[in-house]
């Protein structure tokens, strides 16, 4: 018996032995394609939490679910520390959003998309390893805004909000809110172009000049908080929005199809990332909005996610808001 345990226990081990070579053949493969180098130290703690997110999302997509999982830039850190880089460090408040929206009460296109009616968004950008994203769910919003408005599309500065719109409540890479950057748009007279103020992805001094604006804002409209209907509205009828919702960590390696969770908050004092509607439709009966993320076009769908439309997922309909040029 002894004997059995013995061998047992050997072949236990060789098995386990080939199934570490296998996540260490994943891993370089996956270093090369994001270009990684670690030191000795770093790499082994970096092969232990890739192998553990690359078993997470396996088990994922084995199961039952209305989108995939994959392995993308972030798959060799945990959520904490993808939530440290890349959404805010505290959750922004929002519930003092007032909504000034008038629905025009449809009717509404079964489905919209803004990238196909025209020149009207922006490629998908990069915030790097800032907690910025409001600043591109604004820029991205405005961008679109004028170009309907204007036919011209031209992408404009999120260093600027960065490193000037604080006294709006927002905290550069720690975290702002769109609604919050388009009042400090408007009161400040104008947002510079990205060439004119490049994006660095940390927070710098004010470099703002006012004979270089190429936006402006006239007025900003709030959606009424958890009203959905009214983000289909103007969707549908006036231009892309921008929103804010709580990401959780299967998100962080969301590949395709139409994403949904248990597991986030709906409620305006959750919201961590900011991001920009540009259309909705529908999957296999399931309702959808077509968003844009500030992740690169690496991630995602070329950058693009799908999330359930009509529930108030991961609180979307929280706060969304948009401005009038």
């Amino acid at each position: 018996m002894n004997t059995f345990l013995l061998v047992f226990a050997l072949l236990s081990a060789a098995s386990a032995f080939r199934l570490s070579e296998r996540d260490e053949v994943h891993f370089k493969s996956w270093m090369a394609k994001y270009n990684k180098v670690y030191s000795l130290q770093e790499y082994n703690e970096r092969l232990q939490i890739f192998t553990e997110n690359k078993r997470r999302i396996d088990k994922h997509n084995a199961g039952n679910h209305t989108f995939t999982m994959a392995l993308n830039q972030f798959s060799d850190m945990t959520f904490n520390e993808f939530r440290k880089s890349f959404l805010w460090s505290e959750p922004q408040n929002c519930s003092a959003t007032k909504g000034n929206y008038v629905s025009s009460n449809g009717p509404y296109p079964d489905s919209i998309d803004w990238r196909k009616k025209g020149n009207y968004v922006t490629d998908v950008k990069n915030q790097g390893a800032c907690g910025s994203c409001w600043t591109f769910s604004t820029s991205g919003c405005l961008e679109s805004v004028t170009a309907i408005n204007t036919g011209k599309l031209v992408p404009l500065s999120e260093q600027q909000l960065v490193d000037c719109a604080q006294d709006f409540n927002n905290h550069g890479c720690d975290g702002g809110l769109p609604s919050q950057a388009f009042e400090y748009i408007m009161y400040n007279k104008g947002l510079m172009t990205e060439e004119d103020y490049p994006y660095t992805s940390f927070e710098g001094s004010c470099a703002y000049k006012p004979e270089q604006a190429a936006a402006f804002v006239k007025e900003v409209v709030n959606i009424t908080a958890y009203d959905e209907m009214g983000m289909v509205d103007a969707v549908a009828t006036r231009n892309p929005v921008s929103f804010a919702f709580d990401v959780t960590s299967d998100f962080m390696s969301y590949s395709e199809g139409v994403y949904t969770s248990t597991e986030c908050e709906k409620t305006t004092d959750k919201v961590n990332h900011a991001v920009l509607a540009v259309g909705y439709g529908q999957e296999s009966g399931t309702p959808y909005w077509i968003v844009k993320n500030s992740w690169g076009s690496g991630w995602g769908i070329g950058g693009y996610f799908l999330i359930e439309r009509g529930k108030n997922m991961c609180g979307l309909a929280a706060c969304s808001s948009f401005p009038v040029v």
